[in-house]
């Protein structure tokens, strides 16, 4: 399956729900204050957010007048447009070095473990030498179910006993890959709640136990949230973001809710790109963000001119 076949299966149910008759919507439509309106309230309704359909609409709004838009039909490539910009990264993430060491975050039950599993076989499958850290290792069977991940994405992996200091996991993690030439280090990190600030201290603990290990290593933390939690999951990031200092976001399960449109509000919200989506349970499910792919798939003119 390829890549837009992929995403726009992924985003069934967003399309479905709303954004295929958003589409439809301006397209039949005029010009005026009223397809403005129109356009905010079924932005909320697919789960933007007020403040990110509000900018959305003025912004679409302001380009319409600059370039003297007429019809709905073109109004739809800009309002594409304007989506590719706002969910575009500023650059790349780092994952440069030799190794480049990734520590997850998010709360238990958003499919953190298991997108640690999936993005070591993303890695893999680019000819990257994967190694994770089970740093885990408060919660019962943690490190067991992420040996089963590892097994499966054919990486290795580095385990403590339960209730072992999950820094000293990620150091001796992150000293192997440095002596035995891996790419990347991936930390399973245990779920934190936002006001557990003891915990986000740890998380602390753990980037300046990286940079012990090697202080060359660059380091990109990846906050795991889920998209059906919709415009929840902006108030739970931001404690995430402030408290772990986070670069870059995995948004899971898209192909389970019809609340797809939460990832522009993530990303404008918060300020820091997503970098992975989960589109599905197979293996090969997390994929590479791309913005100008995914607004293309969900404002899609011709599927919905069908």
């Amino acid at each position: 399956m390829g890549l837009f076949d992929k995403l726009g299966f992924g985003l069934k149910k967003t399309k479905g729900g709303i954004f295929d008759s958003i589409t439809r919507a301006l397209i039949a439509s005029p010009i005026t204050d009223d397809m403005y309106e129109d356009l905010l309230d079924q932005l909320i309704m697919a789960d933007v957010g007020y403040d990110t359909s509000r900018y959305l609409c003025e912004e679409l709004e302001k380009r319409v007048r600059k370039e003297k838009v007429k019809t709905g039909r073109q109004a739809v490539e800009l309002l594409k447009g304007i989506i590719t910009e706002l969910l575009s990264a500023d650059g790349e993430m780092n994952t440069d070095g030799k190794p480049a060491v990734l520590l997850m975050i998010g709360v238990n039950g958003v499919g953190k473990t298991t997108s640690v599993g999936k993005l070591a076989y993303l890695y893999k499958q680019q000819g990257k030498k994967v190694l994770l850290a089970a740093a885990d290792t408060f919660r019962a069977a943690a490190a067991s179910q992420l040996k089963e991940w590892a097994d499966r994405a054919g990486v290795d992996i580095v385990i403590h006993p339960e209730g072992a200091d999950p820094a000293s996991v990620v150091f001796d993690a992150v000293t192997k890959a440095k002596n035995e030439g891996y790419d990347i280090v991936i930390c399973d990190t245990a779920g934190r709640l936002h006001n557990k600030k003891n915990l986000m201290a740890e998380l602390g603990k753990v980037r300046r136990v990286v940079q012990k290990a090697d202080a060359d290593a660059p380091v990109e933390t990846l906050l795991v949230l889920e998209a059906v939690t919709g415009q929840n999951a902006i108030s739970q990031a931001k404690e995430f973001v402030r408290a772990a200092d986070a670069t870059g976001i995995i948004l899971t399960k898209l192909d389970g809710t019809a609340k797809g449109g939460s990832v522009i509000s993530v990303k404008r919200s918060l300020g820091i790109p997503v970098r992975f989506i989960g589109v599905g349970e197979g293996m090969d499910d997390l994929m590479t963000f791309d913005a100008a792919a995914f607004a293309d798939t969900l404002v899609n003119l011709q599927e919905a001119e069908q």
